[in-house]
């Protein structure tokens, strides 16, 4: 008998005694049969622990992406995801129960013909349900930034930020699925969504312009405000922290300027205030990172600080939440973090928790009234670089 046979013969006899032991009297019944394909849906109203992480997805950036993550769950955190394409954003609706992208694709992949397109998905099935096509090829490309792609009139318009260099916002009716059209804003950036039916922007020579757009969502006035913003002295991180229709800004410094976006102008709040000082920064304590401002459903204040704080740190992250009241103007709390972080947002639950988004992209959740460290999501995204809660 050859080599070929002895092994054939063993390895039956092998099969065979797995098998006769597989079927002893102690063995646990087989598991049920998996039905394939099997989907969970979701609900449509979100619980308050679900966040949305931009994920940037930096060594691929043409599969951007939108994760939805349950903070509460330490072993099953990701509950899926939506597509957000190349340099895309994400906005999340509250009326009702969809959220939107703004993403860019081309026919090869990397090359070829560009299409610039606006896409509403289904919050319980994260399937798309339909889609704008965004004119001219121009919508604005960059690192995420939430206020280039926002609200206006109850949300049944979305304002899209174009860059060609110049600056225009094109206006969507969401409900009718169509352009409305777009508005030039020379030497003027962002989007902040501005009384009823209309939104504010920050201007190079330090005025802000708010734009009030008619019933067909063309432009009916602007107004402009003196030079209010200290852009040499005084640089402001462009993404604010909302409490209700006041948007709280801080500077690369540590200065924070609020503006009440709630009547038919921007409005800033009289006098700036310092978020404050502390020992130990080398050479001193500054905000460092991208979303660097949060707020609660209290109106408190959450700012990631660096203690390296130097000229250009602005985007370096931080180790420290600084928690600041800004009716008394005065910090409340300081909340040591793990590693450093480059985003930062605070859950709408009873019991409110700030989310942390690290620089090795690790998502790490702590009590936001008593700053104690909770748990830790892991990896639930290559490079997260926003964070969004379901209000």
């Amino acid at each position: 008998m050859n080599i070929t046979k002895i092994l054939a013969i063993s390895f039956l006899g092998s099969v065979a005694s797995v098998g006769a032991h597989a079927q002893g009297p102690n063995t646990p019944p087989p598991l049920p049969a998996e039905i394939i394909p099997n989907v969970e849906v979701l609900p449509s109203d979100y619980p308050a622990s679900w966040i949305m992480v931009h994920d940037f997805n930096f060594n691929a950036l043409i599969d951007g992406r939108g994760v939805v993550v349950d903070t509460a769950s330490p072993e099953r955190p990701v509950k899926g995801t939506v597509q957000i394409a190349q340099f895309g954003n994400v906005l999340l609706g509250s009326s009702k129960p969809e959220i939107y992208t703004a993403g860019t694709y081309y026919s090869r992949l990397t090359r070829g013909e560009r299409t610039d397109v606006l896409t509403i998905w289904d919050k319980s099935t994260l399937l798309p349900k339909g889609e704008i096509i965004l004119p001219g090829g121009k919508r604005q490309q960059q690192v995420t930034y939430k206020n280039t792609f926002q609200f206006t009139n109850d949300e049944k318009w979305a304002l899209v930020a174009n860059f060609t260099p110049a600056q225009s916002v094109t206006v969507v009716d969401l409900d009718n699925r169509k352009i409305l059209s777009e508005i030039d804003l020379p030497g003027c950036t962002m989007i902040y969504p501005t009384g009823d039916r209309g939104f504010s922007t920050f201007c190079a020579d330090g005025t802000v312009s708010t734009l009030l757009l008619a019933a067909d969502g063309t432009l009916a006035s602007i107004e402009t405000t003196k030079p209010i913003l200290k852009v040499d002295e005084q640089p402001m991180f462009a993404m604010p922290a909302m409490v209700g229709k006041t948007a709280w800004f801080v500077s690369y410094y540590g200065q924070l300027q609020g503006f009440d976006f709630s009547g038919p102008t921007a409005v800033p709040i009289d006098g700036t205030f310092s978020i404050g000082t502390a020992e130990g920064g080398a050479p001193e304590w500054r905000p460092g990172g991208w979303q660097v401002i949060a707020s609660d459903a209290a109106g408190r204040l959450y700012i990631l600080m660096s203690p390296e704080g130097t000229e250009g740190s602005h985007k370096s992250g931080g180790t420290e939440v600084w928690v600041v009241d800004p009716k008394t103007k005065t910090r409340v709390a300081r909340i040591p973090i793990q590693g450093v972080a480059v985003s930062i947002d605070v859950t709408r639950e009873a019991t409110p928790h700030l989310v942390v988004a690290r620089a090795d992209s690790i998502v790490d959740i702590y009590d936001a009234n008593s700053g104690a460290f909770v748990r830790t999501l892991g990896n639930v995204a290559f490079n997260p670089q926003t964070l969004s809660v379901f209000n």
